[in-house]
């Protein structure tokens, strides 16, 4: 495996999952915060859309990761309605990092001390590369929709307009 020693603690972590699932995008520290999708996409070039925020929800007393496209908000209601659940919420910064071992801005789509159920937004089909946290705010990786969807087991679906 590649020498991971240069990325902080968190993101070793989330870049030997990747390496585990077969990724081959690896984890890059950028100098400034990708904390939003804004800031993500300013500091590589590309569209809002194509940075897969990691928004953690908590659904009927369990965590619920959504990877959305930085171009939109996720309905709440509607995905209730999808999923079946009767109230999604915003998880706390503690149940964030207790679901994830990750903080609010950095949160990847695994290298979780569990098993997080997982929606992937099907706007991010729309680019063909699409880059997500690497488990700290000023870390992130490139990938695909479809590599998404495959790593994390999630569901794809509509997640906002």
């Amino acid at each position: 495996m590649t020498d991971l020693s240069h990325l902080p603690a968190r993101s070793q972590v989330v870049a030997a999952a990747l390496a585990d699932a077969g990724v081959l995008g690896e984890v890059v520290e950028l100098p400034d915060s990708a904390r939003t999708a804004a800031e993500a996409a300013a500091a590589l070039g590309t569209e809002v859309g194509a940075i897969a925020n990691s928004l953690v929800f908590w659904a009927d007393d369990r965590p619920l990761l959504v990877l959305t496209s930085g171009r939109h908000r996720v309905d709440t209601v509607a995905l209730a309605r999808l999923l079946g659940r009767a109230h999604i919420g915003r998880a706390t910064p503690e149940q964030v990092r207790a679901a994830t071992g990750q903080a609010i801005g950095g949160v990847a789509p695994l290298g979780h001390p569990g098993r997080v159920e997982t929606v992937v937004d099907v706007a991010l089909a729309d680019y063909p590369q699409v880059w997500a946290a690497g488990g700290t705010p000023h870390t992130i990786f490139p990938t695909t929709f479809d590599e998404l969807v495959r790593i994390t087991g999630g569901a794809a679906l509509v997640v906002g307009d």
